[in-house]
């Protein structure tokens, strides 16, 4: 099942007026299952998440990861012309993507009453820092601003020290991914309802960064309201679970354990050697271990660096105690399970050298049937569709490129 039109959402076309993280990654997952996404790009300079972390090369790789399996186009929507060719390209599609500040798109002229005006069946995707109402929807932000409204930042990182990140922009990704299921949702329901349509505010997905996030943070409120109980930075470990966290091993290495269940916890002091800790009536639940977590973390940290990571591993493996190797990029790249499920997966790509280089990239998630399926090409270069969308969708020539 590689070939486009095999794949679930084939027949559905999106035009992505998205930039940097968000709206693109929203637009990566329907293309990823078929959906033929147009990128739109600004003439000249395309999406500046070509530039981000750039090593070599005109074209990160970032953005190639991203944008893979779309088509780019350069129209420069300051423009009456290129607003014009944007509604024109609107009227043939399913779906537009956008996450520009709110109101934006109306200041051009260009927001959702235009846009489905000659497209009643138009899903229109929105994303931005704190959605499209409320007193906070004009300010501009990105995922690091969201990510602490949402609550996340408060908890990453160590108690003694400032709130710390992840190191990937997870706001923007969770956001779309939200985006992305908030699109397919939208399709379902109103292909369900056809041959009526949906009214215009069904139509819009209003996706908001600090809600996103926000929606991901469990019981925070909830444990709040109910018991007064306010949440705090635990470094490695995960509030009221207990013993998880990361351990170093004799060879520099670090492995992760999640020992916390009740019938794990015996299974795993006893393969550490501490059969004392599995039969300790004070440490049957997990609070109980919670409250005594310094001690647990002190007891698997003297096992863990008498041994090498992989050695570690197999015991642990052995008495049935989840655990696993902290991963770089090379273990990743050499690791049995990824390849197996075709997790990564090899482009020719410039990278600046003389030559294309082989590089390796992420697969398609989830999977369907037994392995990934395969990525049809990686983000293009700017405005490499220009003549196959501009002749097939607008009838006419693409504007001229400015720089």
């Amino acid at each position: 099942m590689s070939e486009s039109g095999d794949l679930p959402l084939s027949g559905v076309r999106v035009l992505e007026l998205g930039n940097y993280i968000a709206a693109p990654t929203a637009g990566r997952l329907l293309a990823d299952f078929g959906a033929e996404v147009i990128k739109v790009e600004r003439p000249g300079t395309g999406d500046e998440l070509r530039n981000w972390r750039l090593f070599g090369g005109s074209t990160s790789m970032l953005y190639r990861t991203i944008n893979r399996n779309k088509k780019s186009v350069t129209i420069d929507l300051r423009t009456d012309e290129g607003r014009q060719d944007v509604v024109r390209l609107a009227s043939q599609c399913d779906v537009v993507l956008e996450n520009f500040r709110p109101g934006t798109l109306e200041r051009w002229g260009i927001g959702p009453d235009r846009l489905s005006a000659d497209n009643p069946d138009l899903i229109i995707v929105r994303i931005s820092a704190f959605g499209q109402t409320g007193p906070m929807s004009d300010l501009p932000g990105f995922a690091a601003v969201a990510e602490a409204y949402g609550g996340l930042r408060e908890l990453v990182g160590e108690p003694d020290r400032a709130p710390s990140r992840v190191g990937v922009s997870i706001g923007d990704s969770i956001a779309g991914l939200y985006a992305g299921y908030g699109a397919v949702m939208a399709l379902f329901q109103r292909d369900r309802k056809r041959p009526d349509s949906l009214p215009l505010e069904s139509r819009i997905i209003d996706v908001a960064l600090n809600e996103s996030i926000f929606s991901v943070m469990e019981s925070l409120v909830p444990d709040y309201l109910a018991f007064g109980v306010t949440r705090v930075r635990t470094g490695g470990r995960m509030e009221g679970i207990a013993p998880s966290n990361a351990y170093p091993c004799r060879d520099g290495s670090s492995i992760v354990i999640a020992g916390n269940g009740d019938g794990i916890f015996a299974r795993y002091m006893t393969a550490i050697g501490r059969p004392d800790l599995a039969a300790d009536p004070g440490l049957a639940s997990n609070a109980d271990r919670w409250r005594r977590r310094d001690e647990l973390d002190a007891a698997i940290s003297a096992w863990t660096e008498l041994h090498d990571r992989d050695e570690a591993l197999e015991v642990l493996k052995a008495a049935g105690v989840p655990a696993g190797p902290i991963y770089t990029a090379a273990d990743i790249c050499e690791d049995p399970q990824y390849l197996a499920r075709n997790m990564i997966q090899y482009f020719d790509v410039d990278t600046g050298d003389d030559a294309p280089k082989r590089v390796g990239f992420p697969g398609i998630v989830p999977v369907i049937g037994d392995r990934s399926l395969d990525v049809r090409s990686m983000g293009p270069d700017l405005g490499e569709h220009n003549d196959e969308v501009f002749e097939s969708l607008l009838r006419r020539e693409p504007q001229c490129e400015e720089s």
